[in-house]
């Protein structure tokens, strides 16, 4: 997995009034979980942004004033209105624990039920996987090479050494339908009928392409991620960055 190396700064207070200042100054409150101890820490908007505005994943190792930690980005808040970075949340990477994240997807070779006239439907850009941060890539690959109108590739059709994939097994990855110009020479059974009852019983999977990093629940200023995140990362920031 690809890696990015940040400087960033201890808090020395913690709470609104503290967290309204580093904002106006254009910096990032974070906060890192999952290791021995929760730390606090900023950084200018700008030191965030090879991490945030990428679509690769990183293990971003840390450099806070001279304490180095490796981590991975949990989850990041964005102000409604500007859609400036208000808050990031951090897991420490550990080599015996487990993590859960979101890897990119990559779609490699010309799938033979294009070059027929085909069209592809793709159903997913990432997927939710679980396992040590050494046996994690950068993507996920998906060899689509023989797909041939009509197929369907799920993820229970997947496998990966040392990895877990967490999303349900019957959910739609990839597949090829029908154009008009390739049921011209098809026999009776139409390929898109398959398609569409995969679509059916995936309801909001659509709107899970865009989802951020990793999954989890909220923490709050002070106390966030007490219970640790290698496992079952949690979501949320300090509770008064939305204000």
């Amino acid at each position: 997995m690809k890696k990015l190396s940040i400087s960033v700064k201890k808090r020395a207070e913690l709470g609104k009034k503290s967290t309204k200042d580093l904002r106006k100054q254009d910096n990032v409150p974070c906060v890192m979980y999952g290791g021995a101890e929760v730390m606090h820490f900023w950084a200018h908007e700008n030191d965030f942004r090879h991490l945030v505005y990428s679509p690769d994943v990183f293990i971003v190792e840390l450099d806070i004033e001279g304490t180095a930690k490796k981590a991975i980005m949990q989850e990041i808040q964005f102000h409604p209105v500007t859609d400036k970075i208000t808050h990031i949340d951090f897991v420490e990477v550990l080599d015996d624990k487990a993590l859960t994240m979101h890897i990119p997807i990559e779609f490699q070779g010309s799938a033979e039920g294009i070059l027929q006239g085909g069209k592809q439907r793709i159903k997913r850009r990432s997927l939710k996987v679980k396992g040590l941060a050494a046996d994690l890539p950068e993507k996920l690959i998906i060899d689509i090479a023989d797909v041939n109108i009509g197929d369907v590739i799920k993820i229970g059709d997947l496998d990966y050494p040392n990895i877990d994939i967490l999303d349900p097994k019957r959910s739609m990855v990839y597949a090829v339908v029908s154009s008009r110009i390739a049921m011209k020479g098809m026999s009776l059974e139409d390929p898109d009928a398959v398609v569409e009852e995969e679509e059916e019983g995936e309801e909001g999977e659509e709107g899970e392409e865009g989802e951020e990093g990793v999954e989890g629940e909220e923490g709050t200023e002070g106390a966030e991620g007490a219970k640790g995140a290698s496992d079952a990362p949690a979501k949320g920031g300090e509770s008064d960055s939305k204000k």
